[in-house]
């Protein structure tokens, strides 16, 4: 759905476009909100740190649902994982292309499915280390903390690119995610 804002002298200055759906919405935000729990405030070596790990598992799974029976924005047919595209999106966006993605754009797709297969690699090792076989194996704790790393540099990496991209296209991508909703201003190019 797209509708027409209006300025005080009744030009149209933006589009509202309906992109983000309440259940894409709760499972970013939830996501979120685990990997900030496990890392930063819950023992690791509590049962509450297992749980949790096992709804961001669960976060992911209902996600990738999602992608295949979820509305047109939620698919994954609206943001393949596409290297190419996203060299081209890059060198676009380095000669000044201002345009707007409904969905995600291609530098953006990658880091959701980077987050998403990370989230499940911590999550396997993290079970793996609660088994007969696993418990006590370095090398698959050395695996499950490295990959966390990882994720903590991609969601850092994350936020930097959904504020440039907010101030490259003129599009509040955080207050998006909240309502749903995209603003793109007037003379953007959809894409």
């Amino acid at each position: 759905m797209v509708a027409a804002t209006k300025q005080t002298d009744g030009r149209a200055s933006a589009r509202e476009v309906a992109v983000w759906d309440p259940l894409v919405r709760l499972i970013h935000w939830s996501l979120a909100l685990v990997i900030l729990l496990n890392g930063a405030f819950v023992d690791d070596e509590s049962q509450i740190h297992e749980w949790i790990g096992y709804v961001a598992l669960g976060l992911i799974g209902l996600r990738l649902v999602w992608a295949v029976i979820g509305p047109q924005h939620a698919r994954f047919t609206a943001f393949p994982p596409s290297p190419a595209r996203a060299v081209r999106h890059f060198r676009a966006m380095v000669t000044g292309d201002r345009s707007v993605h409904l969905s995600h754009n291609p530098l953006g797709a990658l880091m959701a499915y980077n987050i998403w297969a990370s989230v499940i690699a911590i999550g396997i090792t993290g079970y793996m280390m609660t088994t007969l076989t696993f418990f006590g194996v370095d090398w698959v704790e050395e695996v499950h903390e490295a990959v966390f790393n990882w994720l903590v540099f991609s969601v850092v990496l994350h936020v930097a690119g959904v504020a440039f991209d907010t101030w490259r296209s003129g599009v509040n991508l955080v207050r998006a995610m909240v309502n749903g909703r995209k603003t793109i201003p007037e003379g953007r190019d959809v894409i």
